[in-house]
C-alpha cells in the first residue's frame, strides 16, 4: 500500500539546541503550560512524570526507556523541565524533546536513581514541596515506586497525580486525529492484508506477518500489542496465546489489532470464516452489528461514557447471550506505548461518569464468544466524538463476516 508521511516540526529552542517534534513547538507549549496550571489548582508544586505517553505528549520524548527507571520534573511555576534517564537515551532526549535540562544515571551495583531524583528535586528548591506522581502507569513499577517512597520518605510529600496529564490526553487535537486519520487507513490495509492470508492450513501467524508487513511497509510502526489472531475453538479467547496454530477447513478467525502511527493507534475488530458459514454464526454477527450501530448513533457529547455499555448489555441480553458477553466494551485510544494499545482508563463500563466531549476516541468491540457452542464472533470500531451530533470512524471496512 501507499506509504504515508509525516511532517517533521524542527524547532531551534532558547539555548541553541535544534530539536525535531511531531507536533508544532506551540501545541507542546500549550500542553505544557496546562499541565502546570492543573499542577497549581492542585496545591502541587511539580508534577514527577513516569507514564512515557506524558514524556511525548508534554515535550514530544519518544523512548523504551521507561522500562527503566526515568523521570521527567515539571515545576508549578516557569522552572527548566528536567529529565533523569539512562545514557541510552540521552540523544533522542536531546535532539527529539523539549526537556530543557537532560540529567543522567548510570548502571552499577548499589546505585540508586531515587536517590539522584532526590538531590535534583534538593538542588531545585523542593525540599518540602507537595508533589504529585504519575503512579499509575507501565513507567513506575512497584519496586521503582517504593524505590522513590523510601528516598523521598520526608523530604517532601507525595500524592498521586496519575491523571494530571491523562485528563488533557483524552480529548485529541486536529493534529493528534490526523495521526489516527493515519493509522485508520493502516489499521484497514493490515485487516484486510489478513483476510487475504487465510487458508487451509495457513498459521495464525501467517495471518500477524501479513497484518504487520502492511503496518509497516506503509509508513506506520509495530503496535503496542498484537495483532490478536485466534482461530478455531481460540477464536473464544479474549486474548492472544502463544504457541503455532494451523487454520483448519471451515474454521473461524477472530482477528483484533491496532495500527500505530507515530504512536497513535486505530485498533479494528473482525471475523473471518473459511469455508461454510454457520447460520448461528451469521446471526450473531447480525446482532454484533446491531449493537455497535446502536453506540455510535447514541455517542454524543455530554452522555455518560458508561450508556455505551448498556447499549451493548441491552442487545446481547436480549438475544440470549447475557452470560457469553463481556462486561465491558471498549476503552479510550490515542498515544501509548508498550505493552498495551489500550489507552485506559477510562473503560466502557456500565456506570462509569465520565462525560463525552467533543474530539474524545474510542474503541468499542462487541465480542460474543459463546461456550455453549464453540462460535465466536467479533467487531469492533475507532470512532471520535463530535460535536455535530455524529461519530467520526477511522475505518471504511464493512461490518460483517469476512468469508473465505
Amino acid at each position: 500500500m501507499k506509504s504515508f508521511s509525516f511532517r517533521e516540526h524542527g524547532t531551534r529552542l532558547s539555548n541553541g539546541r535544534d530539536v525535531s517534534l511531531r507536533f508544532p513547538f506551540e501545541e507542546h507549549s500549550s500542553r505544557l503550560a496546562k499541565t502546570r496550571l492543573a499542577i497549581r489548582d492542585r496545591n502541587l508544586d511539580a508534577l514527577l512524570v513516569f507514564a512515557q505517553e506524558s514524556h511525548y505528549y508534554l515535550t514530544g520524548f519518544d523512548t523504551a526507556g521507561y522500562v527503566f527507571f526515568q523521570v521527567g520534573i515539571i515545576t508549578a511555576d516557569e522552572q527548566p523541565t528536567i529529565l533523569l534517564t539512562r545514557r541510552p537515551d540521552k540523544q533522542q532526549a536531546y535532539t527529539a524533546s523539549l526537556y530543557d535540562d537532560i540529567r543522567i544515571w548510570f548502571n552499577d551495583e548499589g546505585i540508586n536513581p531515587a536517590d539522584e531524583l532526590k538531590a535534583i528535586l534538593h538542588e531545585i528548591g523542593l525540599r518540602g514541596a507537595r508533589l504529585g506522581v504519575e503512579f499509575s502507569n507501565h513507567g513506575l513499577t512497584a519496586g521503582n515506586s517504593h524505590l522513590l517512597e523510601a528516598a523521598l520518605d520526608g523530604f517532601c510529600l507525595l500524592e498521586d497525580g496519575s491523571d494530571i496529564v491523562r485528563i488533557q490526553r483524552l480529548t485529541k487535537s486536529a493534529a493528534e486525529l490526523d495521526m489516527m486519520r493515519v493509522a485508520g487507513r493502516l489499521a484497514d490495509a493490515a485487516v484486510l492484508s489478513a483476510v487475504d492470508a487465510t487458508f487451509e492450513d495457513a498459521t495464525e501467524g501467517d495471518l500477524s506477518a501479513a497484518a504487520l508487513s502492511v503496518m509497516l511497509k506503509g509508513g506506520g510502526e509495530v503496535p503496542s500489542g498484537g495483532p490478536l489472531v485466534n482461530s478455531g475453538p481460540r477464536a473464544l479467547f479474549g486474548r492472544g496465546i502463544s504457541g503455532p496454530k494451523k487454520i483448519s477447513k471451515n474454521d473461524q478467525v477472530i482477528v483484533e489489532l491496532a495500527a500505530s502511527f507515530c504512536r497513535y493507534h486505530v485498533c479494528i475488530e473482525s471475523t473471518i470464516v473459511l469455508g461454510k458459514v454457520d447460520a448461528r454464526q451469521t446471526e450473531m454477527m447480525a446482532v454484533a452489528v446491531d449493537a455497535i450501530e446502536q453506540i455510535k448513533e447514541a455517542a454524543r457529547p455530554g452522555l455518560q461514557l458508561g450508556t455505551l455499555d448498556n447499549i451493548h448489555r441491552s442487545v446481547l441480553d436480549s438475544s440470549g447471550f447475557a452470560t457469553e458477553r463481556f462486561s465491558a466494551c471498549g476503552y479510550a485510544l490515542g498515544c501509548t506505548f508498550k505493552p498495551t494499545w489500550m489507552d485506559v482508563p477510562p473503560m466502557i463500563y456500565s456506570g462509569n461518569p465520565l462525560l463525552l466531549e467533543p474530539n474524545m476516541v474510542f474503541f468499542v468491540h462487541i465480542m460474543i464468544p459463546d461456550t455453549r457452542t464453540g462460535i465466536a464472533v467479533g467487531i469492533g470500531q475507532t470512532f471520535a466524538i463530535k460535536e455535530a451530533g455524529h461519530v467520526e470512524v477511522f475505518s471504511d471496512l464493512p461490518t460483517h463476516l469476512f468469508v473465505r
